[in-house]
């Protein structure tokens, strides 16, 4: 079958828009940071609570994402949230002072938790409906989303110095993404598209025997939110814990090879493109690992090593050793929110929802948390923080329940 018209390999796409834009939109704002702070006259402090409004605002979504994840539904919800994050690049760009930039960046913390939320689940319905594992390399086009930002930040801040010509080009860039993703993304209502090999639809058509009893009535949906099972707990600490992780890494990988490692101008860049390049290769063959070993074993082994490798090369010290643990990193974490974000969805949506607020939160939050850990102390205790949080993640991952490894299709072992 082709594979524009192979199902699964259309609703990959559409999701894997999503997963584009959302990587897209938050590296585009974060690279002009730097520009904002100078339109705003701003100070580090104020700095630190606009990127804090982000977090806060993802952290307080919830019962909204929880209410409108029942009542839009994934599909409308993840293109109206994409739709609105592209806008508000507009709205930051043309933000006249500090107040309006917290109330721009706090609703994008909210619409970025409508996405987070709706575009996982998307994938995991995806992965359910068809047998078949995606959801990490949807994650690694999330950080190829960032990547693509980066050079079109890097490009734009060479022509021009306006935000918001680079901002207007981003949006341009958004439409298109949103357009992609229209086409092919799942209606939940509608039943799965592979036949049923056992016959129990025929089977469920059939009259019942004379002396079976009488069916139950079926429950009328539920509408309100439940209190979250200690299973979801757990989900919901391990996705803050690696996504605390993987925030800060990006953020602060630099500046440690620069003032702890003392490397040079040069070198210090490489940090981010270490982390960031094994997480898109980790990501890119996770799906395999997923179907051969289970997502429990992937996630437990791999936040050990990103936790291991990270904490001996601090404890070493030099250039190279910390780039070497920053690669353990990006490759031992790169599979967890993946995994966890699989799990979560098949409790339902509330768990999924919950557990991604907490991801976003994690996520945004994780690197100003690690700022102020180096600042009472220094940046190296900082970087240790996050390799206890990777730690925390495999300690978190024995007390989630797995399911077995999926019987998953030889094409989607390996990388196409």
């Amino acid at each position: 079958m082709s594979r524009l018209h192979d199902p699964f390999r259309r609703g990959q796409l559409a999701i894997a828009a999503l997963f584009l834009s959302l990587g897209f939109q938050y590296a585009t704002w974060a690279a002009r940071i730097p520009a904002v702070k100078a339109d705003l006259d701003l100070s580090a402090a104020e700095v630190g609570v606009l990127l804090m409004a982000a977090g806060v605002g993802a952290a307080v979504s919830f019962p909204a994402v929880a209410w409108l994840m029942r009542r839009m539904g994934s599909r409308r919800l993840a293109l109206l949230s994409q739709l609105g994050l592209a806008l508000l690049l507009l709205a930051l760009a043309a933000a006249p002072n500090y107040p309006v930039a917290l109330l721009v960046m706090c609703a994008d913390g909210v619409l970025v938790g409508c996405l987070n939320v709706a575009m996982n689940a998307q994938g995991a319905a995806l992965e359910a409906r068809h047998e078949r594992n995606t959801m990490a390399r949807l994650h690694a086009v999330f950080s190829a989303g960032s990547l693509l930002a980066a050079l079109l930040a890097s490009g734009m801040t060479a022509a021009t110095g306006s935000v918001m010509a680079h901002f207007g080009v981003a949006v341009v860039l958004l439409a298109a993404l949103g357009v992609t993703a229209r086409t092919g993304l799942l209606d939940e209502d509608a039943p799965a598209d592979r036949p049923d090999p056992s016959g129990a639809e025929a089977a469920a058509d059939a009259e019942p025997p004379a002396d079976a009893p009488a069916a139950a009535e079926p429950e009328p949906a539920r509408r309100r939110w439940t209190v979250p099972s200690r299973l979801t707990l757990w989900m919901c600490c391990a996705m803050v814990f690696g996504t605390v992780a993987e925030g800060a890494m990006n953020d602060w990988s630099a500046l440690y090879l620069k003032d702890v490692a003392e490397a040079s101008a040069e070198l210090a860049p490489l940090g981010i493109a270490v982390v960031s390049g094994m997480m898109v290769v980790a990501r890119l063959f996770a799906d395999g690992w997923r179907s051969r070993w289970g997502d429990g074993r992937v996630v437990l082994l791999g936040s050990a090593v990103a936790g291991t490798g990270l904490a001996v090369a601090l404890v070493s010290g030099g250039v190279a050793p910390a780039l070497a643990g920053f690669a353990c990193m990006g490759l031992g974490i790169a599979a967890v929110t993946p995994c966890v974000y699989a799990a979560a969805a098949r409790q339902g949506s509330d768990a999924l929802t919950l557990v991604a607020a907490m991801g976003t939160t994690g996520l945004l939050a994780g690197p100003p948390l690690i700022g102020f850990i180096a600042g009472a102390s220094n940046l190296a205790w900082g970087m240790g923080a996050v390799a206890a949080s990777a730690g925390a993640v495999a300690l978190c991952s024995t007390r989630i329940r797995w399911t077995a490894p999926a019987p998953v299709a030889q094409s989607e072992a390996t990388p196409a």
